[in-house]
C-alpha cells in the first residue's frame, strides 16, 4: 500500500511505501531430501507465478539459516532474518512444517534533480518482530481452526491433500493480511468483552442453558454482543481464534443495516407477538427459500488433545450473537434450522433489547463521554481480556488508530522489553512534542497510556497514571 508523505524535497513529494508481504511459504525438509527433489519439499507458496527456481532458491536459503542457527540454539531455532530491503520470519507449528513470510521494510522514495532516478531509504527499524511474528503464528491458527492440523491433513490424503487445502485455504486468507495495520493487538491477540450487570449476563446465562437442553446437538455455545464476548463454552485458545475470525472476518462480511434499524427497545406489542429479527450469519440465508442449502462451515477444537470437528452455526439479532457448535458427524437439515430459528430468533430478540436498555442506562449514569486527556490500551494474560481507547475500529482490512504510528512502535518497544524479563516493570517515556508513554506490567496484566501533555514532568505523569488506574482498573495495579 502507498502512502503520500507530507513532506517536501526539491518542490516534489516524498512517496512513502509502508510495510508489504512480498513472499509466503510453506515447505516440509523431508519431502525433498535428495538432489533434483528440492521442489517436493515445497506445499505451499505465494505468489503462485514466482519461477521455480527462485522458489527453491529461497526455500533452500531459509533451511540454511535454520539449521546454521541451531548449531548455536538447537531447542531454538531462528525466528527472524533482518536485511536492508525486508525481514523473514520463520515458524514451525509441526515438527519439519516451517511458514515463512517475507515482509518489505517501509521505505521512503525521495525524488532527486535533473532527473535522476529516486533515492529510496529502507526504514529497516520500523518493523517489530513480535507483531510480525504473532501474525504470522494466527495465519496457522487460522488455518487450524478450519482445517485442522498439516499432520491430520497427511493422515487423511498424504501430501496430495495437503497442498490442496494450503491453497485453498492461504490463497484467500493471505489477500485479508494488512500488514500495514498490524500492531501490539496482534501481539496479545486478545477478546474484547461487553460489561455487564449481574443481571443482564444470568438472563444470558439462562438463555444459553435452555437452549442446550432444547437443542441437545449443541455441544458448546458463545454469545456476543456489538462484537464482544459475554459467554463462551470453549476454551481459552479455541475461543481466542474463532472470536478473531468472527470479528475481523464473518461480522463485518455482514454489517449491512439491521431489520430492525436499530436496537431500540422492543415495544410491547412486537415482544408479544413473539416477532423477531433472528437471522443465520452462516448456513441459509433464507430459511423459506426452498432451494436453502443447509451447509455450515467446519471448525476444529481442541486439537491439542485430539479432535473435534464442528458445524459453526452463528445466528443473530440486531447486535446480539451467538455461535452454536454442533459434531460435524451429524446431519443438519431443514427442520433443525427451522427448530432453531423459531427457538432462538424470539429471544434472542429480546435480548438484545434488554442488553441495550441496560448498557444506555449504565452509559446515563456515568455520565457523557468526553475526550479523555489520555488514551489506554489494557491486557490481562489470565483471561485473555483487552480493552483499547487507541483503536476506533479494527478489523482484518483496517485499524484506525487515534495516535501517530510512531506512539504505536513504541508502545511495541514496551511490549518488547516487559516480555524479556518476568518481573513486574514500569516504563515511562516522553515522545514527540507533547508525549508521554507510560507502559505498567503487574501479576499478568499490562497497561499502556498515551498522554497528551504539554508541560509535565515525570512526577505529574506519574500522578496521572495512578488516578487512571484508580478509576478505570479499580486499582489493578499495585506498583507505585
Amino acid at each position: 500500500m502507498l502512502m503520500i508523505s507530507p513532506r517536501m524535497a526539491a518542490g516534489m513529494q516524498e512517496k512513502q511505501y509502508t510495510p508489504s508481504l512480498l513472499n509466503f511459504f510453506i515447505y516440509n525438509p523431508k519431502f525433498g531430501p535428495r538432489e533434483g527433489e528440492e521442489e517436493k519439499k515445497i506445499l505451499f507458496y505465494h505468489p503462485s507465478e514466482v519461477e521455480k527456481n527462485e522458489k527453491i532458491r529461497n526455500v533452500g536459503l531459509c533451511e540454511a539459516i535454520v539449521q546454521f542457527t541451531r548449531t548455536f540454539c538447537p531447542s531454538k531455532p531462528a525466528k527472524s532474518l533482518h536485511t536492508q530491503k525486508n525481514r523473514q520470519f520463520f515458524y514451525e507449528p509441526e515438527e519439519n512444517f516451517w511458514i515463512v513470510m517475507v515482509v518489505r521494510n517501509p521505505m521512503i522514495e525521495k525524488p532527486n534533480k535533473e532527473g535522476k532516478p529516486p533515492t529510496i531509504e529502507y526504514q529497516e527499524e520500523e518493523i517489530l518482530d513480535t507483531v510480525y511474528g504473532a501474525v504470522l503464528q494466527q495465519c496457522y491458527s487460522m488455518y487450524k481452526l478450519f482445517n485442522g492440523t498439516f499432520g491430520r491433513a497427511m493422515e487423511a490424503g498424504g501430501v496430495e491433500l495437503l497442498t490442496q487445502k494450503l491453497e485453498k485455504f492461504f490463497y484467500r486468507y493471505l489477500q485479508t493480511l494488512h500488514l500495514h495495520s498490524c500492531d501490539l493487538l496482534d501481539v496479545f491477540g486478545g477478546i474484547s468483552f461487553f460489561p455487564l450487570d449481574k443481571m443482564t449476563y444470568l438472563k444470558i446465562q439462562s438463555f444459553v442453558n435452555r437452549v442446550e437442553e432444547s437443542l441437545r446437538l449443541i455441544k458448546y455455545t458463545a454469545f456476543l454482543y456489538n462484537d464482544q464476548l459475554i459467554w463462551s463454552g470453549l476454551e481459552q485458545e479455541d475461543m481466542r481464534i474463532l472470536y478473531k475470525y468472527l470479528t475481523t472476518s464473518l461480522f463485518p462480511r455482514h454489517s449491512e443495516p439491521e431489520l430492525a434499524g436499530r436496537d431500540s427497545p422492543l415495544r410491547p406489542e412486537v415482544a408479544g407477538n413473539l416477532l423477531h429479527y433472528g437471522r443465520f450469519l452462516t448456513g441459509p440465508s433464507n430459511l423459506k427459500d426452498p432451494e436453502a442449502k443447509f451447509r455450515f462451515p467446519r471448525i476444529f477444537v481442541n486439537t491439542g488433545e485430539g479432535y473435534e470437528e464442528l458445524h459453526l452455526i452463528v445466528y443473530k439479532a440486531m447486535s446480539a450473537a451467538v455461535c452454536f457448535m454442533i459434531s460435524a458427524s451429524v446431519e443438519l437439515n431443514r427442520e433443525f434450522c427451522e427448530q432453531l430459528d423459531s427457538l432462538v430468533g424470539p429471544q434472542l430478540t429480546l435480548l438484545a433489547s434488554d442488553i441495550c436498555e441496560q448498557y444506555n442506562i449504565n452509559r446515563r449514569i456515568s455520565g457523557p463521554d468526553r475526550e479523555p486527556q489520555f488514551k489506554f490500551i489494557y491486557f490481562n494474560h489470565m483471561n485473555l481480556a483487552e480493552k483499547s481507547t487507541i483503536h476506533m475500529r479494527k478489523t482484518a482490512s483496517v485499524s484506525l488508530t487515534s495516535v501517530h504510528p510512531d506512539l504505536m512502535k513504541i508502545l511495541g518497544d514496551i511490549n518488547c522489553d516487559f516480555a524479556r524479563v518476568d518481573e513486574d516493570e514500569e516504563i515511562i517515556v516522553k515522545a514527540m512534542t507533547d508525549y508521554w508513554v507510560v507502559g505498567k506490567k503487574s501479576d499478568q496484566r499490562e497497561l499502556y497510556v498515551i498522554l497528551n501533555q504539554k508541560n509535565a514532568n515525570l512526577i505529574e505523569v506519574n500522578e496521572e497514571v495512578k488516578r487512571l488506574c484508580a478509576t478505570q482498573f479499580n486499582n489493578i495495579f499495585f506498583l507505585d
